[in-house]
C-alpha cells in the first residue's frame, strides 16, 4: 500500500470546465474533494474561451417553446460523424448516446446547484445544420454575466476573460453591426450603460468563459472544494493496477495525494506543446494558439506511461487567426478570424485560389487550410476584401472603419492598394490569376449562388455572414477600392485529441478494459465527437458533463442525479 501524505475521495488533475462539475457531484454526496492546478491562475483555458456550450435537448431550449429531443441530437451527431470517417477511438454511438442523455441532466444539476445560466443567444445555429437533426436556431447555454466580487480573496486568482467589457454574448454579436443597424446600436449603448453603472458601484463584472468559470469557482468553493493553485502533477500513482493517487508538489517538495474514489485528470490538452505539435499535427504553431501558458500536455504522456490509449492526436479545436502588430498589447490571445466569413470577403491560397466555404465551422476550416497546404502553398493564406468590407466588419478585433492602427501599414500587415491586380503583386501572387478569383467570386455573388463551395446555404453560414445583408447574407461582391489582404494562419482553442474513455468517463487500454481509479474528461480525452466539431461549445459541453458523469460512476450515483 502506497503511503500518502494526506488522501481524498476525489483528485482532480487540473480546473478545466469539468473538474468544478465533477467536484460539485462529489460534495453534494457528501465526499471530500482537491483540485490540483498547475498554474496560479485558477479557470483554465475555458476563462479565456467564450465559455459556450453545446448541449442538446436542453431546459433553456425548452423553456422558449424551441423543440428538440434526444432522438434528433443523436440523429445530428451520428451525421456529423459520418462526414470524417477517419479513426475516431474517442468517439462511439454508445459514448454518443451518453453525452446525449447526460448533458441536459448535467445543465439541471449544475442550475440546482445555483448557477445562473441561460441560452446563450436565440439563433447560434449548429456548424453543420443542414444534416439530418441539425438544428437551426440554438442548442448553446453559457452563463450570466458575474461580478468578480463575490469571489472575495480568490477575485485576482480568476484566469482573465477575452472581453475586457461587460457583454453578454449575444450583444457582442450585435455590436459589430452599431453602424448599420438600430440593434446594434441599441446593444453598443446597453454595454456602454453597463460598463458605467458597473464602475460606479464598484463592481467587476465578467462575460463568457469567465463568468461561467467564476461561477464554477464560487460554487464550488461554497461547497467546500479545496481548490491548489501551482500545485502540477508529475505522476499517477498505480497499485496493482489501480490509480490510487497522484504526486504533486507542496512548497516545493514532492507531495503524494491519495484518491479514495478515483483520480480525473482534465488537465488541458498539448497546444503550447511544440514537440508534441510537430509529432502529431505538423505544420501548425504553438503561438497561433489560444490556450494558457501551461498548455503543455504533461498528463497525456503520463496516462500513455501508464498503459490509457492516447487517440485523435491530430486534431485540433482549429480557429483562424491573424496575427496584427501589437495584438498583445490589445487581447490575452491572438484575435480570432472570422472576417473570411463576411460578405465582400474571400480566402484565398499563395497561388492566388480560392480553396473553401469561408463561412464553415472554424475547425473545418482550419483542417482545410492544413490540407491544402499539402498540394498547395496555404499557410498562411490571404483574406482579400474591398472597402465596403473594411468599412462594415471587424478586422483583426478591431471594430469597423478604414482607420486601422499605423504599424499595420508600416509593418506590411495590412496590404492596400487601388486595383486587384496591384493587391496581387503586394502578397506575391499572379494578378491574372488572383483577378480570375476575384472575378469568379463577383459571378456567384450576382447570381446569389456559390456554384464553388456552397457558401450561404447553411442557416450557419448566414449568422456567420451579416444579418442586414442581402439577399444572400454571406455573399457580397469584390468591387470597391481600395483593395486589402492580410495573411490567415490555422490557430486553435485547444487541441482535440487525448485519452481514451468509455461512456463512464474511465480511461481504457488498447484491449478496451478500464484502467480501474482514472477518468478524464475535456481536451484531455480523444472527442466523444470523434474528428468534427458540431457546434460552438462542442469541446466546453463534454467537459462538464463527462466530469459529470465520471462523478457520478465514482461515488455509485449513476441513477441518483
Amino acid at each position: 500500500m502506497a503511503a500518502f501524505d494526506e488522501t481524498f475521495d476525489w483528485v482532480v488533475v487540473g480546473n478545466g470546465a469539468g473538474s468544478m462539475s465533477s467536484a460539485l457531484v462529489m460534495r453534494k454526496a457528501g465526499k471530500s474533494v482537491v483540485i490540483l492546478e498547475k498554474s496560479p491562475w485558477a479557470g483554465g483555458t475555458t476563462a479565456k474561451s467564450g465559455g459556450v456550450m453545446w448541449i442538446p435537448n436542453n431546459r433553456f431550449m425548452r423553456a422558449a417553446g424551441d423543440p428538440d429531443s434526444a432522438e434528433a441530437a443523436i440523429a445530428y451527431l451520428d451525421a456529423v460523424a459520418a462526414t470524417d470517417p477517419g479513426e475516431a477511438p474517442g468517439t462511439s454511438r454508445e459514448r454518443r448516446l451518453a453525452y446525449v442523455r447526460e448533458a441536459p441532466r448535467m445543465i439541471d444539476f449544475l442550475v440546482d446547484q445555483g448557477l445562473k445560466l441561460e441560452r446563450s443567444a436565440d439563433f447560434w445555429p449548429d456548424y453543420y445544420d443542414e444534416l439530418p437533426g441539425g438544428c437551426k436556431t440554438t442548442r448553446c447555454v453559457s452563463a450570466q454575466l458575474f461580478d468578480t466580487n463575490e469571489l472575495g480573496a480568490w477575485k485576482s486568482k480568476l484566469r482573465p476573460g477575452f472581453l475586457p467589457v461587460p457583454v453578454r454574448l449575444d450583444e457582442g454579436m450585435k455590436l459589430p453591426y452599431y453602424k448599420k443597424s438600430w440593434t446594434g446600436r441599441k446593444a453598443f449603448l446597453k454595454v456602454i450603460l453597463r460598463t458605467v453603472w458597473t464602475r460606479l458601484t464598484g463592481k467587476a463584472v465578467v462575460s463568457a468563459g469567465a463568468a461561467l468559470q467564476g461561477r464554477m469557482l464560487a460554487a464550488g468553493l461554497k461547497a467546500g472544494v479545496d481548490l491548489r493553485l501551482e500545485s502540477p502533477v508529475s505522476e499517477l500513482v498505480v497499485e496493482n493496477g489501480v490509480v490510487t493517487g497522484v504526486v504533486t508538489v507542496k512548497d516545493g517538495k514532492p507531495w503524494r495525494v491519495g484518491a479514495r474514489l478515483g483520480v480525473l485528470v482534465n488537465a488541458g490538452g498539448f497546444a503550447r506543446n511544440q514537440a508534441m505539435r510537430d509529432k502529431y499535427m505538423p505544420g501548425t504553431r504553438a503561438e497561433w494558439s489560444q490556450t494558457n501558458e501551461s498548455d503543455m500536455g504533461e498528463m497525456h504522456v503520463e496516462i500513455e506511461r501508464i498503459g490509457g490509449v492516447l487517440a485523435q492526436m491530430d486534431q485540433m479545436v482549429g480557429y483562424q487567426t491573424s496575427l496584427a502588430p501589437g495584438w498583445e498589447t490589445m487581447f490575452p490571445t491572438p484575435p480570432i478570424q472570422s472576417l473570411t466569413g463576411k460578405p465582400h470577403a474571400i480566402l484565398v491560397d499563395q497561388t492566388g485560389v480560392r480553396y473553401m466555404n469561408e463561412g464553415g465551422s472554424y475547425e473545418l476550416y482550419c483542417e482545410t487550410m492544413l490540407k491544402r497546404n499539402q498540394t498547395a502553398p496555404a499557410i498562411p493564406s490571404w483574406a482579400i476584401f474591398d472597402a465596403t468590407c473594411i468599412d462594415q466588419y471587424m478586422v483583426a478585433g478591431t471594430m469597423p472603419g478604414a482607420n486601422k492602427p499605423a504599424a499595420w501599414t508600416e509593418q506590411g500587415y495590412l496590404k492596400k492598394a487601388d486595383t486587384i491586380d496591384d493587391l496581387a503583386r503586394l502578397i506575391q501572387v499572379d494578378p491574372a490569376t488572383l483577378k480570375a478569383t476575384v472575378e469568379r467570386w463577383n459571378s456567384f455573388v450576382e447570381m446569389g449562388v456559390d456554384e464553388d463551395f456552397h457558401r450561404g446555404d447553411r442557416a450557419y453560414d448566414a449568422w456567420l455572414g451579416d444579418p442586414f445583408h442581402g439577399p444572400n447574407k454571406a455573399l457580397g461582391a469584390i468591387e470597391t477600392g481600395p483593395f486589402y489582404a492580410i495573411d490567415v494562419v490555422p490557430g486553435d482553442v485547444s487541441t482535440y485529441g487525448g485519452a481514451v474513455t468509455d461512456v463512464h468517463g474511465r480511461v481504457v487500454r488498447a484491449d478496451g478494459s478500464p484502467i480501474e481509479g482514472l477518468y478524464a474528461t475535456g481536451v484531455s480525452t480523444a472527442s466523444v465527437m470523434g474528428n468534427v466539431y458540431p457546434g460552438a461549445g462542442a469541446s466546453i459541453g463534454p467537459s462538464l458533463t463527462f466530469g459529470y458523469v465520471a462523478a457520478k460512476h465514482a461515488a455509485g450515483l449513476d441513477n441518483q442525479l
